[in-house]
């Protein structure tokens, strides 16, 4: 049905004077169950479908969607995709729209071990039971939570250059929580990470958390972070943890890295960035331990897939080189502006929203550094794990990230645990204090699954995956009186 759909509005399309003209049909099933102090607070299955048409016409992007697949309506929403494009180009200052340039006729589909649908209803709530009802390791866990999200995607991209593309994706992930109260505080510890492990994948992913295993050291931690001490305020050496690492890349390089906020296109949600066309190749985002890659193609990635929402092949590409700039996401338009080619980094949240440009997967590679080892000469530090806070310009320069928890570091030893730990910097010169990466052995591909842009806001699943990493002579402690 879906081809026969598509030929009509395309035709359609294509017969009112889109010089280009695609439609993605698309059908999206969401599943969540949440367990809070022993009770099932949320249980939820939604399903929806629809198909959206965009139009070129003289440099100018037209879009419009509907979730009526009859003749009509396929006619008429074809028909507004190119009255609006058409109305942009009459409104134009200059032209910004191009065609894709070259089609694809395939398929992919997520590697799936074990497919959610084979575990029962049953077997969800009781594992998140146990999981919770584990958190309690004391009566000061007063608040105690467990989820499992799981969504499944179908979509088909049928463009006039000849594209054919139907994907069917597959994304999984859980966490626990627990919150203590006592002596006048209040302290939370999530796991794992700080907002759960998410991946592309099914049952697996979510076996792969332990979280049952895990439940019973989160909330001895959350009661033990009541009695610690606050973090100093100091200037010191900092390491962070895998997770934390995920966020740092998240908030100052993913977003920067979006070429539509460089160019100025996007700038209502987050802002812009400081990352400008004119410092490509020339800018020292970091030190040269610092390599930033794109690459939706990574296993597990929340963003892996075959082809983006404009029909470009995924593929890996360099955002950071060795400390220096030298690539951003990009769409097909913004990739033409700057004499390159997308890097297929264009998203919709659904078939009801126009794609744009979104942090995919962003990768820091690892080093050669084994985790236990970048404590070796640190005499004076703090290591940090799972972001509680975080507080970042509108250009993505200037930041403060608060974690849930921090442990000392004394000539080379982990010491004793600290709560509330936050830390401060200036973007390129906190990667540039950057010595030392933990190996492959501790990299991980951490997945977002609530990363949002734009206006209205279209909520995005990204992955950053990262390995702990040490940084020298960072300011900690602050933000708390």
């Amino acid at each position: 049905m879906s081809k026969e759909a598509a030929a009509r509005a395309l035709d359609r399309a294509m017969a009112l004077g889109a010089q280009f003209a695609d439609v993605r049909f698309e059908t999206t099933r969401n599943e969540r169950i949440e367990v809070r102090n022993g009770v099932v607070a949320a249980l939820a299955d939604a399903s929806s479908s629809g198909y959206c048409v965009r139009a070129l016409i003289d440099g100018s992007w037209g879009f419009a969607a509907s979730d009526d697949p009859s003749d009509a309506a396929l006619d008429e929403t074809a028909a507004l995709a190119c009255a609006i494009a058409r109305a942009g180009a009459r409104a134009a200052r200059r032209r910004i729209g191009f065609p894709p340039p070259r089609g694809y006729v395939d398929k992919y589909e997520t590697p799936v071990v074990r497919d959610p649908a084979s575990i029962t209803l049953g077997e969800r709530v009781a594992l998140l039971l146990e999981a919770e009802r584990l958190l309690h390791a004391g009566n000061e866990v007063t608040v105690g939570r467990a989820w499992i999200d799981i969504w499944s995607t179908t979509k088909e991209l049928h463009a006039s250059s000849g594209s054919q593309i139907t994907q069917h994706l597959l994304q999984s992930g859980c966490g626990i929580q627990a919150m203590a109260i006592g002596d006048g505080d209040a302290q939370t510890r999530t796991f794992p990470g700080d907002v759960g492990l998410y991946q592309s994948g099914g049952w697996e992913i979510i076996e792969k958390a332990q979280l049952r295993e895990n439940a019973p050291r989160v909330g001895e931690e959350a009661i033990a972070l009541l009695h610690a001490p606050q973090c100093p305020s100091s200037t010191c050496d900092l390491i962070l943890g895998g997770s934390q690492m995920s966020l740092q890349i998240h908030e100052s390089c993913g977003h920067p890295a979006e070429l539509d906020r460089v160019m100025g296109w996007e700038a209502n949600f987050s802002g812009t960035s400081f990352l400008e066309i004119d410092q490509l190749d020339r800018l020292r985002y970091g030190s040269p331990n610092v390599t930033i890659v794109v690459d939706n193609t990574l296993p597990l990635g929340m963003a892996t897939c075959g082809y983006d929402d404009e029909g470009t092949k995924s593929a890996r590409s360099d955002i950071i080189r060795d400390g220096l700039l030298v690539g951003y996401e990009m769409s097909n338009d913004t990739a033409r502006a700057i004499g390159r080619e997308s890097n297929g980094c264009v998203r919709a949240q659904s078939w009801s929203y126009a794609p744009m440009i979104r942090m995919c997967n962003l990768s820091l590679l690892p080093g050669d550094v084994p985790f236990e080892h970048l404590f070796d000469g640190v005499r004076d530090g703090i290591y940090m794990e799972s972001n509680r806070s975080w507080s970042i310009d509108d250009r993505r320069l200037n930041f403060q990230f608060g974690c849930e928890i921090g442990w000392e570091i004394r000539n080379g030893k982990r010491g004793r645990m600290l709560k509330n730990p936050t830390y401060a910097g200036m973007t390129p010169r906190f990667w540039g204090s950057c010595d030392a990466i933990g190996d492959a052995s501790s990299w991980f591909a951490w997945g977002t699954p609530n990363c949002g842009k734009g206006e209205p806001i279209q909520v995005g699943r990204t992955t950053q995956a990262a390995a702990p990493a040490r940084f020298r002579n960072v300011a900690v402690g602050v933000g708390y009186s």
